[in-house]
């Protein structure tokens, strides 16, 4: 299986959201070929451990559909994977390089403008990752201070609507991706990271000094995760909705679940120990894809 990356100045994106519909399931059958993005650094969700396959509750989602879609289309289908930022993981899907995005991507009505969401897997929200010698407890201590977060996501534009709200004075910068933005905080270039926060105790799992550092500040708000594919393509939408709601009726998402968030994870064996949120365990009931406002 090939693993494969690209960069911005590669895309070519959509002219018209409109342009991009397209019928996943025949694309996938005339060509015999499926790509499913990744996340380098979205752990325990989407991850390279350098194993040559994406790791995480969402990589293993993303095999089992396209498991399915092999069985759906009766024939040989190579499966490639390509490794996608928050930047670039729309616009790849919408121009048809990637076929599914399973990784952490909130759903929210504005992304829905775009591109279709599958049943939610997961729920988070903003927090801070700090050195535990930064002093840093919560968002009042960021004032007239320099923090990082990554370029495209919705933590971004929470923090600066905060900044501007609580009057904070903050300097935001920004990493490509959820590893160079923690790496801005462990050069000292930031004092605290700004992301969901189950992605920041995955960053806290793959460190060279777990202990050194620490998730502190209150949840500014709670956002769903979901597998992100084109619009209008209502097909593949209820083929992606049938793998993931067939796993949650199941008892196979809780397994998985387990396996992810309750037991030791590569590549550090280090266990994130976080029981199921009473939002997540209710969506395995609703099998809900609603976004947040």
């Amino acid at each position: 299986m090939q693993l494969k990356k690209i960069t911005v100045a590669a895309l070519m994106a959509c002219a018209a959201a409109g342009a991009c519909a397209e019928d996943t399931l025949k694309k996938i059958a005339d060509s015999g070929k499926m790509t499913l993005a990744f996340r380098e650094s979205s752990v325990p969700f989407s991850y390279d451990a350098g194993t040559g396959k994406p790791l995480g509750l969402a990589a293993e989602i993303s095999d089992a559909v396209a498991a399915e879609v092999k069985r759906t289309v009766g024939k040989p289908v190579e499966v490639s994977y390509q490794a996608v930022t928050s930047a670039n993981r729309i616009p790849l899907l919408m121009n048809g390089t990637v076929d599914l995005e399973c990784g952490s991507t909130t759903n929210n009505s504005t992304r829905g403008k775009d591109v279709q969401f599958a049943i939610n897997h997961f729920y988070t929200g903003t927090r801070l990752l700090t050195k535990k010698t930064s002093g840093i407890q919560n968002y009042a201590d960021l004032a007239h201070k320099t923090i990082s977060t990554t370029t495209g996501t919705t933590n971004a534009q929470v923090m600066r609507k905060y900044n501007q709200d609580k009057n904070l004075d903050m300097n935001i910068i920004f990493g490509k991706d959820h590893s160079d933005s923690m790496l801005l905080v462990d050069a000292d270039r930031a004092v605290a990271f700004a992301m969901d926060d189950v992605l920041l105790f995955g960053l806290i799992a793959t460190a060279k000094t777990p202990a050194a550092w620490a998730v502190v500040g209150d949840s500014l708000q709670v956002e769903p995760y979901g597998c992100m594919l084109r619009k209008d393509d209502p097909k593949f939408q209820a083929l992606v909705n049938k793998v993931i709601g067939g796993m949650m009726k199941s008892g196979e998402f809780e397994r998985l679940y387990n396996k992810w968030f309750m037991s030791p994870i590569p590549p550090n064996n280090i266990n994130l120990n976080l029981p199921m949120s009473p939002d997540l365990r209710q969506n395995l009931k609703d099998l809900s894809d609603k976004p947040a406002t």
